[in-house]
C-alpha cells in the first residue's frame, strides 16, 4: 500500500512506515502522475482534490487534516475530514481578538458587549460558552440548528459578529459572501466582524469600502491577499490563516486522519507519539505581533504561515 502525505502535516512522519510505503509531498505536488499509484492521500487546504485529478489513479481514500472541505471536489472516493480538531484553538483566537479589542474601546464605555455568533457547531459552541463566561450577551445565527436570527439582525443588535461556518455556494443558506455590501451598508467602526472560518464568507471588495472594523484570519484568494484591504486602518487584526494552529489542534487533526486511514484499510490502530514538549507562541501581544508581520509583509503570507510557531 502506498500513502502520500502532505509534508507539512506534523506528527505523522514515521508512524505508517511499518505498514505502507509512505511519501511526503509538497502541497502543490499532488499531480496525477505523482498520485497515480497511491492508495491513500492525506492533505490540507493547499491541495485541491477533484474527480479529474483522481480519474485513472488507484486512490481509494482521501483525508484532510482540516475541518474545512471546500478544497475537495470529488464523490469518487470516501473523504474524511478532522471535524472539531482545532475548535479550542479557534475559540482561543477569538477570545484573544475580543480581549485586545476591549482594550481599544473607550474607557467610558462600560456597556455589556453583545456578540453575534454565526454558526453553532464545534467552534461556535465553544465561542458562545467563552463569551458568556466573560459576561457578554450572545445571539446565535444557525438555521440548521434552529437559530433563525439572520445576519442582518445580528448586525443591527450586536457590537461584534464572529463567523464559524463552512464555505458553501448553494443550498438554502449559502455562506459565500454572506457579509456583503448590503449587510455592511450604513454601519460604522463601532461594529467589529471576525472571520476565523473560511475565506470567501466576507466579500472583501465590499469590506474595503466599508467603515466597519475587521479581524481577519481567513482570506479570499489566499495566499494572494487584497493588499488595499490589508492596509486599511479598519482592519485592526490580521493573521495568516493560523487561528486553528495550536499544538493540540495539529495533533488532533493528524490523529483523526490516522484513525480514519487505519479503519478504512483494516490496519492496526496506530497512535502518534506522546507530546514531545514543543510549545509555541503564546506570549502576551502575539496577535498584535502577527498583525504587524502580515501588514509589513503581505507577500510573505505562505512563508509566515509555514514558519508559525504553534500556540
Amino acid at each position: 500500500m502506498t500513502v502520500l502525505i502532505e509534508k507539512y502535516i506534523p506528527y505523522l512522519h514515521g508512524v505508517l512506515e511499518p505498514y505502507a510505503e509512505v511519501q511526503y509531498v509538497a502541497p502543490d505536488g499532488f499531480t496525477k502522475d505523482v498520485i497515480r499509484d497511491a492508495d491513500a492521500l492525506i492533505i490540507r487546504t493547499r491541495t485541491t482534490i477533484t474527480d479529474e485529478l483522481l480519474e485513472g489513479t488507484q486512490v481509494s481514500f482521501v483525508a484532510t487534516a482540516t475541518i474545512g472541505t471546500d478544497h475537495i471536489h470529488t464523490t469518487a472516493v470516501p473523504v474524511y475530514n478532522a471535524a472539531g480538531c482545532n475548535a479550542r484553538a479557534v475559540c482561543d483566537y477569538v477570545e484573544e481578538v475580543l480581549d485586545r479589542y476591549a482594550e481599544r474601546r473607550p474607557k467610558k464605555d462600560n456597556s455589556v458587549v453583545r456578540l453575534g455568533v454565526v454558526g453553532y457547531g464545534h467552534i461556535g459552541t465553544l465561542v458562545v460558552e467563552m463569551a458568556k463566561r466573560k459576561g457578554s450577551e450572545v445571539l446565535i445565527s444557525d438555521p440548521f440548528k434552529g437559530y433563525n436570527t439572520t445576519v442582518e439582525d445580528l448586525m443591527k443588535q450586536c457590537d461584534i459578529l464572529t463567523f464559524h461556518t463552512p464555505l458553501t455556494y448553494d443550498g438554502p443558506y449559502p455562506t459565500y459572501h454572506m457579509v456583503n455590501e448590503r449587510i455592511l451598508r450604513g454601519y460604522s467602526e463601532d461594529k467589529l466582524i471576525i472571520n476565523a472560518a473560511r475565506g470567501g464568507i466576507i466579500d472583501e471588495a465590499a469590506a474595503l469600502a466599508s467603515s466597519v472594523r475587521f479581524a481577519i484570519d481567513c482570506w479570499e484568494n489566499e495566499p494572494q491577499l487584497n493588499q488595499e484591504f490589508l492596509a486599511r486602518k479598519q482592519l485592526i487584526f490580521a493573521s495568516y490563516h493560523i487561528a486553528g494552529y495550536s499544538v493540540q489542534g495539529k495533533r488532533n487533526a493528524s490523529q483523526m486522519c490516522l484513525d480514519a486511514l487505519t479503519a478504512h484499510f483494516g490496519l492496526p490502530s496506530l497512535k502518534i507519539e506522546p507530546d514531545d514538549g514543543i510549545r509555541g507562541d503564546s506570549a502576551p501581544g502575539w496577535l498584535d505581533r502577527i498583525t504587524r508581520q502580515l501588514k509589513d509583509d503581505p507577500e510573505g503570507f505562505e512563508h509566515l504561515r509555514k514558519a508559525y510557531p504553534l500556540r
